[in-house]
Protein backbone atom coordinates (compact mmCIF):
# COMPACT_ATOMS: atom_id res chain seq x y z
CA UNK A 1 0.00 0.00 0.00
CA UNK A 2 1.51 3.46 -0.73
CA UNK A 3 1.71 6.18 1.93
CA UNK A 4 -0.88 9.37 1.27
CA UNK A 5 3.36 11.00 0.49
CA UNK A 6 4.34 8.58 -2.52
CA UNK A 7 0.53 9.58 -3.69
CA UNK A 8 0.98 13.22 -3.90
CA UNK A 9 4.63 13.08 -5.43
CA UNK A 10 2.66 10.98 -8.29
CA UNK A 11 -0.19 13.08 -8.73
CA UNK A 12 1.26 16.56 -7.98
CA UNK A 13 4.03 16.85 -11.07
CA UNK A 14 1.22 15.16 -12.96
CA UNK A 15 -1.67 17.85 -11.91
CA UNK A 16 0.78 21.23 -11.89
CA UNK A 17 1.65 20.14 -15.41
CA UNK A 18 -1.74 20.26 -16.71
CA UNK A 19 -2.70 23.51 -14.79
CA UNK A 20 0.49 24.94 -15.92
CA UNK A 21 -0.31 23.91 -19.58
CA UNK A 22 -3.94 25.44 -19.61
CA UNK A 23 -1.87 28.91 -17.98
CA UNK A 24 -0.10 28.92 -21.04
CA UNK A 25 -2.96 28.27 -23.16
CA UNK A 26 -4.34 31.32 -22.12
CA UNK A 27 -1.68 33.51 -23.83
CA UNK A 28 -2.56 32.18 -26.90
CA UNK A 29 -5.48 34.30 -26.91
CA UNK A 30 -4.50 37.23 -27.62
CA UNK A 31 -4.32 36.49 -31.39
CA UNK A 32 -8.20 36.72 -31.11
CA UNK A 33 -7.63 40.80 -30.40
CA UNK A 34 -5.84 40.88 -33.59
CA UNK A 35 -8.19 42.34 -36.80
CA UNK A 36 -7.09 39.52 -39.09
CA UNK A 37 -9.06 37.00 -41.35
CA UNK A 38 -10.08 33.96 -39.68
CA UNK A 39 -7.64 31.48 -41.63
CA UNK A 40 -4.82 33.43 -40.12
CA UNK A 41 -6.27 34.18 -36.87
CA UNK A 42 -6.36 29.98 -36.95
CA UNK A 43 -2.97 29.60 -38.15
CA UNK A 44 -1.56 32.17 -35.73
CA UNK A 45 -3.87 30.50 -32.57
CA UNK A 46 -1.70 26.87 -33.14
CA UNK A 47 1.36 28.50 -33.44
CA UNK A 48 0.80 30.13 -30.16
CA UNK A 49 -0.35 27.04 -28.83
CA UNK A 50 2.57 24.99 -29.59
CA UNK A 51 4.70 25.51 -26.37
CA UNK A 52 1.35 23.83 -24.16
CA UNK A 53 1.68 21.05 -27.62
CA UNK A 54 4.86 20.16 -26.20
CA UNK A 55 4.36 20.55 -22.74
CA UNK A 56 1.26 18.26 -22.90
CA UNK A 57 3.63 15.25 -25.28
CA UNK A 58 6.09 16.03 -22.24
CA UNK A 59 3.09 14.88 -20.18
CA UNK A 60 2.17 11.67 -21.80
CA UNK A 61 6.03 10.36 -22.02
CA UNK A 62 6.31 11.37 -18.58
CA UNK A 63 2.97 10.10 -17.28
CA UNK A 64 5.08 6.35 -17.75
CA UNK A 65 8.58 8.03 -17.30
CA UNK A 66 8.65 9.94 -14.95
CA UNK A 67 12.19 10.74 -15.98
CA UNK A 68 11.36 11.58 -18.76
CA UNK A 69 9.36 15.04 -17.43
CA UNK A 70 12.53 15.84 -15.25
CA UNK A 71 15.08 15.50 -18.43
CA UNK A 72 11.95 17.39 -20.28
CA UNK A 73 10.89 19.97 -18.28
CA UNK A 74 14.65 21.19 -17.55
CA UNK A 75 15.38 21.50 -21.18
CA UNK A 76 12.23 23.39 -21.83
CA UNK A 77 13.00 25.84 -19.00
CA UNK A 78 17.10 26.69 -20.35
CA UNK A 79 15.37 26.71 -23.89
CA UNK A 80 12.54 29.58 -22.28
CA UNK A 81 15.58 31.35 -20.56
CA UNK A 82 18.27 31.21 -23.53
CA UNK A 83 15.20 32.04 -26.59
CA UNK A 84 13.58 34.80 -24.79
CA UNK A 85 16.35 36.52 -22.09
CA UNK A 86 16.43 40.07 -22.22
CA UNK A 87 12.61 40.49 -23.64
CA UNK A 88 10.44 40.47 -21.06
CA UNK A 89 9.79 41.51 -17.40
CA UNK A 90 12.12 39.62 -14.16
CA UNK A 91 8.49 38.11 -13.36
CA UNK A 92 7.64 36.36 -16.85
CA UNK A 93 11.14 34.37 -16.52
CA UNK A 94 10.65 33.42 -12.97
CA UNK A 95 6.67 32.30 -13.76
CA UNK A 96 7.15 30.28 -16.91
CA UNK A 97 10.57 28.95 -16.39
CA UNK A 98 10.15 28.20 -12.65
CA UNK A 99 7.13 26.84 -13.27
CA UNK A 100 8.99 24.43 -15.72
CA UNK A 101 11.69 23.76 -13.52
CA UNK A 102 9.64 22.68 -10.38
CA UNK A 103 8.40 20.40 -12.95
CA UNK A 104 11.40 19.16 -13.51
CA UNK A 105 12.04 18.84 -9.61
CA UNK A 106 8.82 17.17 -8.99
CA UNK A 107 9.04 14.99 -11.55
CA UNK A 108 12.41 14.06 -10.39
CA UNK A 109 11.82 13.34 -6.88
CA UNK A 110 8.60 11.67 -7.89
CA UNK A 111 10.75 9.07 -10.12
CA UNK A 112 13.52 8.22 -7.46
CA UNK A 113 10.72 7.94 -4.57
CA UNK A 114 8.84 5.44 -6.59
CA UNK A 115 12.67 3.62 -7.97
CA UNK A 116 13.56 2.74 -4.48
CA UNK A 117 10.25 1.61 -3.43
CA UNK A 118 9.94 -0.82 -6.15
Amino acid sequence: MQSSTQKALYWAPRILTILFAAFLSIFALDVFEENQDLGKTLVAFILHLGPTFLIILILVLAWRWEWVGAIGFLLLSILYLITSWGRFHWSAYAIISGGLFLLAVLFFVSWRVRSKTT
